[in-house]
């Protein structure tokens, strides 16, 4: 019998899926929060959101965009002249995000936060592991609505003195269970676990 691929060769394999190691950076905040991702690169760019949502505490109130060179992708809208494109039709592989080497997310325009991500490494996928998954981090992501960088500079100085009032009521909005220095990695395993397989 004669194949329906003869004279063409054989037929192209399927690339072998990948894990990416990313490094995560909340730009502007001293000291340094950040977290170490390990992803599939089939990954879609919106699941990437929500892992960083996760990954940062932040609870998704907010509108999002990633920035890769001239593309433009999250909540598809049409901001500042520029097309904003829908980021649940393109995975990491798609945008090459390994040979690029990184891109940008902000999360609420304007006081908002910026997270720099850089592609540390690619690794072979680990049998029976689920992605995404967090193996490294310091410090609490930032409270999503503290009114940004500034603020959020300021309400670490400001519960340095609980004794004020200004101390006070951040304490109060933060609640007791608040701790700026703490990077809890069980609880975000935990909650990412819901994205894998």
């Amino acid at each position: 019998m004669i194949s329906l691929h003869e004279g063409k060769g054989s037929r192209p394999k399927k690339p072998a899926a990948q894990a990416i190691v990313l490094g995560l950076t909340v730009a502007g905040c001293t000291p340094r929060i950040w977290r170490r991702m390990i992803v599939k690169d089939s990954m879609w760019l919106a699941r990437l959101h929500d892992s960083i949502q996760v990954a940062f505490d932040w609870f998704d109130y907010q509108t999002h965009v990633f920035t890769l060179e001239n593309m433009r992708l999250g909540n598809p809208a049409k901001r500042e002249g520029h097309w904003i494109e829908d980021d649940r039709d393109t995975t990491l592989a798609d945008i090459e995000l390994t040979r690029r080497g990184g891109l940008v997310y902000d999360y609420l325009f304007g006081e908002g936060w910026r997270v720099d991500i850089r592609v540390e490494k690619v690794v072979p996928l680990m049998k029976g592991q689920a992605y995404p998954y967090c193996d490294g981090g310091e410090r609490a992501g930032p409270p999503e609505d503290c009114g940004g960088i500034e603020a959020y500079q300021d309400m670490l100085a400001s519960i340095k003195e609980p004794h004020t009032e200004l101390g006070r009521e951040w304490l109060e909005w933060l609640g007791p269970q608040y701790d700026s220095e703490r990077c809890d990695l069980v609880a975000i395993n935990k909650a990412l676990r819901k994205f894998g397989k």
